[in-house]
């Protein structure tokens, strides 16, 4: 909303008082301000300094007619616009002449008739401000014009402002250095010229409404240079009314920097799949050759520690009674080490086929029936130790059944190992998320300290020595190994005298 705060002021010019209280009091309430002059040249002094709706101007007046003062008031470009109504007591068609030659409005002949004078100025006044609300929307428009220019050019973005038909109205001097082209050349010109594809691919075919809020975004096209050589630039187009119609102001980007940036990328992309593909297949067939090593090695050591052991039972038994010394106690320990030996060589050979089984030999395996396999396979175990298992129903997971049989057989077995004075108990819980199923194998033996935990998942990390409790330290790294190859994790909470929790995960899906 735009007011004009400036007094409408009404100039009343005659050369005796008494005309003037007359007139005065006859445009008493008339909307303006009225200010008195007893002669012309008062009244050019008022014209100097103030500006007026109207000025009412008697005709004869002594030293500077009303004629002679409506002359100067046209020859100078302040007061050259204001409307003058003469006062005159003579009806004579050369005044009339006269006063509408120099620009008069009106005449007013004497005996005024106050009505009449009221209404002919409340039309100068009514004019008056409807002309200063102009003015100040006209000042209004022309300091946004001011900012939208001043935006323009402090935009990082070559940026030009057209009509609905494309022709160009405004642009920044960031579109000029882009496009080698002066301000003066791209005025009036289509955008088409520089954008070959901005009416078909920018507003032609956008079924949105075009004219409302932004319709383009980030847009990638063509731009054409002054000499005709092209680049990539990213167009992002607006739009709002105007008195004239739409207008649509597109900001022009260019990428070139960014594309050549992307393809450097793309190529190191490249060139880092072909050396991670190539390094992946030379790990590959290493770690085939390392699985084959293994197997054959722990195969080829297998059957001589068999025979080992074999001769020394059979010495023990044929020749009981007749040894002296500690010769009974050697061959003890002959057989006791070919046994670990045997045992450590099952474990590692275990550990190696790990890697050469993938996902694509998982299977559905039901949890419960792989306890109970691992259960079996304890069972001497467990009723030595006079062990009691209990456990919650589990559910069926996508897996390698022997492979899940092994972790719940590697955690109970270990559980009675490492078990207190009191007799094992040990419960399997079952706990879920939206993703993962959460197992807990829960045992009352002899506790870990925390500075182990993590230590003890490791090869060959064993924390009491095997005349305490027998194994081959490889046992919880076969669980990791296995839970982490089923996309799971697997930890301890434990504490020294407090029994142990291992709990490990294994995906929902």
């Amino acid at each position: 909303m735009y007011v004009n705060e400036r007094p409408v002021k009404i100039l009343l010019v005659d050369d005796r008082p008494e005309n003037l209280v007359a007139l005065e009091a006859s445009l008493e309430g008339v909307g303006g301000e009225l200010v008195l002059a007893g002669s012309g040249t008062e009244a050019l002094r008022h014209l100097l300094s103030d500006e007026f709706a109207a000025v009412l101007l008697d005709v004869k007046m002594p030293d500077m007619d009303g004629f002679e003062t409506a002359e100067l008031i046209r020859s100078r470009p302040r007061s050259r616009q204001i409307p003058i109504i003469f006062l005159t007591a003579y009806r004579s068609d050369a005044h009339l002449f006269r006063g509408y030659d120099l620009g008069a409005v009106d005449f007013l002949f004497k005996p005024i008739i106050p009505e009449i004078l009221r209404s002919k100025v409340s039309v100068f006044v009514e004019l008056s401000r409807n002309a200063g609300v102009l003015r100040d929307q006209a000042t209004v428009l022309k300091r946004e014009e001011e900012k939208l220019r001043c935006v323009l050019e402090a935009a990082p973005d070559g940026m030009v402002m057209c009509h609905e038909n494309g022709d160009i109205a405004l642009v920044n001097s960031r579109l000029e250095s882009l496009f080698h082209y002066s301000r003066h050349e791209l005025l009036g010109r289509k955008i088409d010229a520089i954008i070959p594809d901005w009416n078909r691919n920018a507003a032609a075919n956008e079924q949105a409404d075009v004219y409302g809020d932004a319709v383009v975004h980030g847009r990638e096209l063509t731009g054409v240079r002054r000499d005709g050589t092209t680049f990539p630039v990213e167009i992002s187009l607006n739009s709002f009314e105007d008195l004239d119609g739409p207008v649509l102001i597109t900001a022009i980007r260019d990428v070139s920097d960014r594309k050549r940036v992307d393809e450097e990328i793309r190529n190191l992309n490249t060139e880092l799949e072909r050396r991670v593909q190539r390094r992946t297949e030379e790990l590959l067939r290493s770690n085939e050759e390392l699985a084959q090593f293994a197997y054959a090695a722990s195969h080829d050591i297998q059957e001589p520690m068999r025979v080992v052991s074999l001769y020394a039972q059979l010495l023990d038994s044929r020749l009981k009674g007749q040894l002296h010394g500690d010769a009974t106690q050697y061959l003890g320990y002959i057989s006791e080490n070919a046994k670990r030996m045997q045992d450590v060589v099952k474990d590692v050979l275990a550990l190696s086929r790990l890697d050469s089984q993938g996902e694509e030999h998982f299977s559905k395996v039901d949890c419960n029936i792989a306890l109970n396999e691992a259960l079996a396979n304890l069972e001497q175990k467990i009723v030595d130790a006079r062990a009691r298992i209990v456990s919650d129903r589990l559910p069926v997971v996508s897996g390698d059944a022997l492979q899940v049989t092994r972790v719940f057989q590697n955690l109970i077995g270990n559980a009675i190992t490492y078990r207190s004075e009191a007799d094992p108990e040990i419960r399997i819980k079952l706990d879920s998320t939206e993703s993962e199923w959460l197992f807990a194998v829960q045992d009352n033996g002899i506790g870990i300290a925390p500075d182990y935990h993590e230590l003890i998942f490791g090869l060959f990390k064993r924390l009491h020595s095997r005349s305490e409790h027998p194994g081959t330290g490889l046992g919880l790294a076969i669980c990791k190994k296995i839970v982490t190859h089923h996309g799971g994790r697997i930890w301890v909470e434990s504490e020294p005298g407090h029994g142990s929790t291992f709990r490990f995960t294994l995906p929902r899906h």
